[in-house]
């Protein structure tokens, strides 16, 4: 190459590589959206359904909302908040991989919460797609209400909406996504203006559901459930003070611990 334009170029190219080409949305069971690009999930392996423990009521909501959309049925967008560590983005991709393993025609698609504004461009790159997606946003949460209208139009009473074929899975520690104080009913004309607008992208939400801190026996039964399906013994005892030396009784507290556990017994997970 003695061309020094050609050899620009290249160079160039070798700096800033052409963007992966785009995953087919129908081979995969899950994807990340990402810098405008639609990619296939390294690995996706949740957890069978049978292993989350203290939610059932919540599990079989999400399942049954998740079965109606991969037939083509009316679904809802669902909302899932509360503790953290209760196993929200868990039981999100436990019931995809449930619906899918039942031959459920669905996939996942996780964005980045940091990028919204590129959620329309996800919207029509998936809506002529003769399959149902549950577009992820995992630990969602704004600073301030006007942050959140853009999402509020997606949902509902934009004119890009999300389309039939796509509901949206979010899930944050707080109720109604927005933090509120006392200052916002103070300093408002209307202070049931400020609240309103504040409550109004939760209330987008068809389904709700919620995650609460859990007690000693539920999460020892945690626990004894992962210990059960990974072939390990535990003494609860310990588990407890596992969870007390933590600060914290949770599943994500049980599963660290299941993870110690394996690792003294030399076990994988």
């Amino acid at each position: 190459m003695t061309d020094p334009l050609e050899r620009i170029a290249a160079a160039l190219e070798r700096l800033a590589p052409a963007p992966p080409a785009p995953a087919d949305p129908l081979a995969h069971p899950a994807y990340v959206w990402r810098e405008h690009t639609l990619t296939a999930a390294r690995a996706f392996a949740p957890l069978p359904l049978e292993m989350l423990h203290g939610m059932d009521a919540q599990r079989d909501a999400l399942v049954d909302n998740l079965t109606r959309l991969a037939a083509g049925h009316a679904a809802q967008d669902v909302l899932l908040w509360g503790a953290r560590g209760t196993g929200k983005s868990a039981v999100v991709k436990s019931a995809v991989g449930h619906v899918q393993a039942q031959g459920g025609n669905l996939a996942l698609i996780e964005a980045v919460t940091l990028h919204l504004d590129q959620l329309p461009e996800l919207f029509a790159h998936i809506a002529p797609i003769p399959r149902a997606f549950v577009v992820f946003l995992d630990d969602l949460g704004f600073d301030a209400a006007g942050d959140a209208r853009a999402l509020r139009s997606m949902l509902e009473g934009g004119a890009e909406a999300r389309p039939a074929n796509a509901r949206l899975l979010v899930t944050s520690n707080r109720r109604h996504l927005i933090p509120r104080d006392l200052a916002e009913q103070a300093s408002a004309i209307n202070p049931r203006d400020s609240i309103d607008d504040s409550l109004a992208l939760a209330d987008r939400f068809g389904l709700s559901l919620g995650f609460h801190v859990i007690d000693q026996d539920t999460y020892v039964g945690i626990v004894q459930g992962y210990a059960d399906a990974y072939g390990l013994s535990f003494d609860p005892a310990e588990a407890i003070n596992w969870a007390t030396r933590r600060g914290s009784r949770s599943g994500r507290v049980a599963w660290q611990y299941v993870v110690d556990l394996a690792g003294r017994e030399g076990k994988q997970l």
